[in-house]
């Protein structure tokens, strides 16, 4: 059965180290099980029912990408997309979370579309390179600065915006120790460093009596609180939904055709350049975008710790993950224990991944490297990814203009300069 499935002798390889790359793979990215309830509890979701929705969507998606695209490539909500979810699009429409999570339900649909036509790589295409690199640089930053927050290492101030926090607090000194230890077994290669770390945090606060013992025995909490809790209409202009739900589009575009090209080339899966089922999975993406948002969680999408599994070729690779994620549900109880301080290192860490981006970009072209540092900028200093991704845009096509080059500016990035300098006049 399982070769007729996923064609594992064509690969070059077996069940049992398909599924070791599996379980290789799942805790690497378990640390979403922590950090995703933290960070959409502060835009008023409830933490045990987000818990559920993001190993139930993470469990589905990951099923569906190993038995319709035959890829050893896992999915979860996104690290930045829950960020912008929480901490730009919810405060943007009043607090309405659940309308939030409509955009994500609409984005996705338009993604499934998007992904079964010839735009979708027009669209790629048409957003340069150093734009590409920027957005996921910024992102890493915004992720970064929440940590900060988090981790009690910033605090606001009236006058000079941010200052540090009192980083004698045990709490910040504990987040220190999480940080340096995900960095330290990161380097030397242990499997599932990010969380490790967090739950080595989280057990120095449990034995510092900082936060109450969990519950272990007590039964996963109840999903319904955030299950089909989506809407669609709200006192919010025409115009901020539809940005809100182009922008999540956007993100989903970059972060699935990203992350599925780099997974493709470590696994050997790549034919004359291109990934092979790239159609189905992009489908796949974007309908567990749509599974999460009617779970109740924000964007879907796979996970560039896919490519941990070395040697995992198949989509057996993802159903281990799947079944992983399915079991995560019996640990759900200790979710509740984990504190702010706890998976702010993660945050932080995860920031550093993202960083390593800008270093594809052309530092010795001026307008290639002014707008990726705008964009880079500008995400977490306004604090909103739309905001900086917009600003940048404008930057970018500002500067071929002024420079008679033109011709450089994709259709795409055109268009969204253009859609901005509009908003931005007219204050829709």
């Amino acid at each position: 059965m399982l070769e007729r499935l996923f064609g594992l002798k064509a690969q070059g390889v077996s069940p049992k180290s398909e599924m070791i790359a599996g379980v290789t793979v799942f805790f690497t990215m378990a640390y979403i099980l922590f950090v995703n309830p933290a960070i959409l509890s502060a835009a008023g979701m409830d933490r045990g029912a987000v818990f559920m929705a993001t190993a139930i969507s993470a469990a589905l998606t990951t099923l569906l990408m190993g038995l319709y695209a035959n890829l050893p490539v896992a999915l979860a909500p996104g690290m930045g997309q829950n960020a912008f979810f929480a901490f730009t699009v919810v405060p943007l429409l009043a607090g309405d979370w659940r309308l939030a999570l409509g955009c994500v339900f609409v984005a996705g649909i338009l993604f499934v579309i998007l992904s079964a036509s010839p735009a979708r790589e027009w669209l790629i295409n048409a957003i340069p390179q150093s734009q590409k690199r920027a957005i996921g640089a910024g992102i890493g930053f915004f992720l970064a600065l929440i940590g900060f927050e988090g981790a009690g290492w910033v605090v606001a101030n009236p006058s000079t915006l941010l200052q540090p926090g009192n980083l004698s607090d045990p709490k910040a000194l504990i987040a220190a120790g999480g940080l340096l230890l995900i960095a330290a077994l990161w380097a030397r290669k242990v499997t599932g460093a990010v969380l490790i770390g967090i739950l080595a945090a989280t057990a120095c606060a449990l034995a510092l009596e900082l936060q109450p013992l969990p519950q272990l025995a007590a039964p996963p909490p109840s999903i319904a609180p955030t299950l089909m809790q989506m809407h669609f209409t709200g006192d919010v202009a025409t115009s901020v939904l539809a940005g809100v739900v182009l922008t999540f589009l956007l993100l989903n575009l970059l972060d699935a055709s990203g992350t599925l090209t780099a997974v493709g080339h470590r696994a050997g899966l790549m034919e004359n350049g291109k990934l092979k089922n790239a159609r189905k999975a992009l489908v796949t993406d974007a309908t567990g975008t749509m599974i999460g948002a009617t779970l109740g969680t924000s964007p879907v999408t796979a996970y560039i710790e896919s490519a941990s599994g070395v040697g995992g070729k198949t989509g057996l690779v993802a159903v281990t993950v799947a079944a992983l994620f399915a079991l995560a549900l019996l640990f759900a109880p200790l979710a509740g224990a984990v504190p702010a301080y706890a998976t702010a290192p993660a945050l932080i860490f995860v920031a550093a991944l993202f960083a390593r981006e800008l270093k594809e970009v052309d530092w010795d072209d001026i307008t290639e490297s002014l707008p990726a540092l705008v964009t880079a900028l500008a995400i977490p200093f306004t604090f909103s990814i739309a905001e900086g991704i917009g600003m940048g845009f404008i930057t970018y096509v500002g500067i071929k203009l002024l420079t008679g080059r033109w011709r450089e500016i994709g259709a795409g990035v055109a268009i969204i300069a253009v859609a901005f300098t509009a908003k931005v006049t007219f204050g829709t």
